[in-house]
Order: structure tokens, then C-alpha cells, then sequence
């Protein structure tokens, strides 16, 4: 076992170790979640000095046959996307049950045994190259997110929990086809040597069957993601969730759809990809400005914060389907930064429900006056989600909008209204919240943050800042593999400028 899959087990051995942990001893269940999410958080942090930066393939591999027939390997390895993904994974799960230690009070052996069970899963669909292997924690990770909605949620729970499992699951079946039919085809589930049968000519696909392969792989991302018009789940989802749900689910659950159109599906359909482009960016760009609108006319902080996140994920698509380098590096950056900025948001908006218990915008008003460090941390989390420049999000936008206006410069010019519309929902919801007279129930009930509190924001906001200044610690794995990606697609767009010399002008005498 190398450092990778230690990192990929330790959260399991933790679910089965919490399922003995005596219901008696809610603290017991605690304490064992935050020390085995650390000791998985350590364990990722080695990955970095490991990881070969130079190398734009997989690395750490580990592929051993799991059932023999059909011949289904335990195959899983790194790269310089999922490498972070992961990191991201690893790095909110103890933010996650800190924010949750006074929150959830029934239960408390079951949800921490969830939570360390949905890490597992979601670190094990950004690791996976068995496509039967990854159709399997994409499935996993279903599970404890449906409980942890259906039985930690408020009051439309149930629902959401169902619109959530029913919109997956139907993506996840037209996967699932897709992936028999390309074993039929190709006599593998390793996605490795299904790409090395495609770029030597061994495999083939006719173009109206690469367009359903696509499709069929498309939709279950795109769900995932979620593009327009496949986004209803996700406020129901977000605003029924507890704290550290809505976080997980904002911040790790939907960068599974994006990974997988990044990972999947432009070298396994690149012609198909390509056909698609356009009306795909057209949807994104739709999301980005439809998700901004209604964001801004939301009475519930839960809601405006998940339509935020199909603006900002419309980037993410955007950016992949540019085809070009600045664009892929963006959206690869995008799914970081949004992680980690939204994540903050949503971990802030759960700490003022703590006090208040409502989600309700009018329900508010002078926060500032009564818990002064809550509103600054709440302010910079703000100002990071709408890309303010020295923080996070400005450098993915800024890196999607440039290579989109490489491929085509009218998607830009409408991308960059979602821009200024997310400064205008962001900036109204945090003046009406905060500043303003303080009510009686404000004033009764809203007290500032503890240090179990900033012990779980502290952390998001250092990486805030960090991203925003220091974008090369992150960035050249993330270009080494965005570039393997354009150069097994073969569909970079050609961008050319040419040089003209200055024609000399003779002065009449």
C-alpha cells in the first residue's frame, strides 16, 4: 500500500471504526471523526512533496485485478488535477465536522461515520482509471449524502433528498451504459488502455456512435455539475442540507461532474466534444448570467449562495470547452478556488443559522453591530466568490475568460456579465444581512465566533489568499496534465498572431 491509497483508506478504516464507537458518547464519535480527517488531511499533504510536478501523466499508480470476470481492475493513480482535487477533499472534511461539533445533536455516531464515509467515496472517484471502478464511488458517494440530507435536513428533507438521488441516478444510468458499451468495444474497463487503443487506431468509434458515447457521459456530468438546465436539484439540495453537507456538496460533490468532462470525456469523444462546443458553451454561458439573475432576487441565503454556484461553475464549463490551455487551467483552478471560497460561504451562513435559526435575509439585519469578526470573515469570503484580484476566484475567471476569448470572444464579452452580476447579488445580500439597525432577536441571539469557529474558517481564508498571490504553487500540475488532455484530443483551437512590419513612410522634400 503507497501514500496514495493509505490516503484513500483511512477515511473507510474510519467509517467501520466509528460504526463501534458507543452511541452513548457523542463526544467519543466527535473526536474520533476530526482525528481521523486530520490524520487523512497529513497523510494528502505528503502527496504534494511526492508528486513529480515535471510530469504531466498519472503517478502513484496502483492497479491490481479486483474480479476477474469480467476482468474489473482496482486501478487508481494521480494527476495534476485530481492531485488537488483531492487535497481539497481531505482539507474541508475537518473544517466540516468542526462546524458541525454543536450543530448536530441527534444521531451524532451516524453522521460523523457518513461523513467519513462520503470522503472515502468522493476521493476514490477522482483517483479511479477503472471506468467500472469509478462508476462505483460515483455511486458510493450517493449514499451518505442522501442520508445526510434525508435525515440531518430541515424541513423539506425528504424531498430534496429524493429530487437529489432520482436526478443523479438517472445521469449515472445513461453512464453506465456508455461504459458497458465501450467494454464491449474495446474488451477493458481500464480508461488507460482504451485511450492507447483510440490513439493507435485499434479502436474506433463511427461519429453518430461517439456522439451518444458522448452524450450518454455528458449528461451524467453535466447533471452532476449542475449545467442549465439540469440544476433544479441543487438549491432544494443546498437549502435542506445541514452545514457541513451543503459544504461538501458545494465544494467536492460538483467538481465531480466537472473532472469528469475534463477527464472523461474530451480524449475519450474528442471529435464529438468538438461538434458539441458550441451549443454547450452557449448553455454555460446561460447558466452563469440565469444563475446570477436569480440569485439576486433570493430571500434565503442558502438558495442565493447554490444559485452562485451554477454562475460560477458555468465558468468551469466554459472554460473546458474553449479548448485551449489558459481556458482548461482555468476551470481546473476555478473548481479549487470555488471549493474553498463557497465552502466558506456556506460554513458562514450555516454558523449564522446556529444562532438564529433562520435562513431568511429579512430575518437579519445588523449582524455587524452584534458579532463585528463574524461579519469580517463573512465580508472576505464575499469578496473572494466575486473575484476581487489578491484573492482566490479572480484568477481562475480571469484565466477562463482569457481562453475563451481566444475561441471565440462573443462568449467572453457575455461570460463577463455573470461577473458583474456577482459582485451586485453578493455585495446587496451581505448589506442587508449586516449593516443596518440590529433587531431584538438579533441582538438576543447572534454572538460572535468562538475558537472551535475560527479554527475551521481561519484555514479557508489563509487559502484564500494564498491562491489569490501564489498561484504557481498550484498551477504547473495543473498545466502539465490540461496539456496531456488538449494533446490526446488533438482539437487544441489554433491561435495565431501575426507580425506585420511597420510600413515606412518617406517625407516628401
Amino acid at each position: 500500500m503507497n501514500l496514495m491509497t493509505l490516503v484513500l483508506f483511512l477515511p473507510l478504516a474510519g467509517f467501520l471504526a466509528a460504526l463501534f464507537v458507543p452511541r452513548s458518547s457523542p463526544a467519543g464519535s466527535r473526536a474520533w471523526a476530526l482525528i481521523l480527517s486530520l490524520a487523512t488531511f497529513v497523510c494528502s499533504l505528503a502527496l504534494i512533496g511526492y508528486f513529480d510536478r515535471g510530469l504531466g501523466g498519472e503517478q502513484f499508480a496502483v492497479d491490481t485485478t479486483w474480479i476477474r470476470s469480467p476482468e474489473i481492475h482496482f486501478f487508481v493513480s494521480l494527476n495534476g488535477v485530481s492531485l488537488w482535487l483531492v487535497l481539497l477533499t481531505t482539507f474541508l472534511t475537518p473544517i466540516c465536522v468542526l462546524i458541525s461539533w454543536r450543530n448536530i445533536q441527534n444521531r451524532v455516531k451516524e453522521f460523523y461515520a457518513f461523513l467519513l464515509l462520503l470522503e472515502f467515496s468522493l476521493i476514490g472517484v477522482f483517483l479511479a482509471q477503472d471506468l467500472f471502478l469509478f462508476f462505483v464511488f460515483w455511486e458510493v458517494s450517493l449514499v451518505p449524502m442522501y442520508f445526510l440530507i434525508g435525515i440531518w435536513g430541515h424541513e423539506r428533507r425528504i424531498y430534496a433528498a429524493v429530487k437529489f438521488f432520482l436526478y443523479t441516478m438517472a445521469g449515472s444510468a445513461l453512464m453506465l451504459v456508455a461504459i458497458i458499451y465501450l467494454y464491449l468495444k474495446a474488451g477493458t474497463f481500464s480508461y488507460p488502455k482504451i485511450l492507447d487503443l483510440l490513439a493507435s487506431g485499434q479502436l474506433g468509434f463511427r461519429p453518430e456512435e461517439q456522439m451518444l458515447l458522448f452524450l450518454a457521459f455528458f449528461v451524467a456530468f453535466a447533471i452532476k455539475v449542475p449545467l442549465f438546465p439540469l440544476h433544479t436539484w441543487l438549491p432544494d439540495a443546498h437549502v435542506e442540507a445541514p452545514t457541513a453537507g451543503s459544504v461538501m456538496l458545494a465544494s467536492v460533490m460538483l467538481k465531480m461532474g466537472t473532472y469528469g468532462i475534463l477527464h472523461f470525456c474530451l480524449p475519450l469523444f474528442p471529435a464529438a466534444a468538438r461538434a458539441c462546443s458550441g451549443w454547450i458553451a452557449v448553455l454555460a454561458i446561460i447558466g452563469i448570467i440565469y444563475g446570477a439573475l436569480v440569485a439576486m432576487v433570493q430571500p434565503n441565503m442558502k438558495k442565493l449562495v447554490a444559485y452562485s454556484s451554477v454562475s460560477h461553475l458555468g465558468f468551469v464549463v466554459l472554460g473546458i470547452f474553449s479548448f485551449t490551455q489558459q481556458g482548461l487551467d482555468g476551470a481546473a483552478y476555478q473548481m479549487l478556488s470555488h471549493g474553498i471560497s463557497t465552502g466558506a460561504l456556506f460554513a458562514l451562513v450555516g454558523l449564522l443559522y446556529e444562532r438564529r435559526h433562520s435562513l431568511e435575509i429579512a430575518d437579519y439585519g445588523g449582524v455587524a453591530t452584534a458579532a463585528p469578526w463574524l461579519s469580517t470573515a463573512f465580508l472576505f469570503a464575499t469578496l473572494a466568490s466575486i473575484g476581487l484580484p489578491m484573492l482566490n476566484n479572480f484568477v481562475g475567471e480571469y484565466l477562463v475568460l482569457q481562453g475563451t476569448a481566444l475561441a471565440n470572444f462573443t462568449w467572453t464579452a457575455w461570460a463577463a456579465i455573470g461577473v458583474i452580476l456577482s459582485a451586485c447579488y453578493m455585495l446587496w445580500m451581505y448589506q442587508r444581512v449586516f449593516y443596518g439597525e440590529a433587531g431584538h432577536e438579533v441582538r438576543a441571539h447572534i454572538r460572535d465566533m468562538n475558537l472551535r469557529e475560527w479554527a475551521a474558517v481561519v484555514p479557508l481564508a489563509v487559502m484564500m489568499v494564498w491562491m489569490g498571490v501564489y498561484s504557481q504553487s498550484f498551477l504547473p500540475p495543473i498545466g502539465k496534465t490540461t496539456a496531456a488532455v488538449l494533446s490526446q484530443t488533438q482539437i487544441n483551437v489554433p491561435f495565431r498572431v501575426e507580425l506585420h512590419r511597420p510600413v515606412e513612410v518617406s517625407r516628401a522634400r
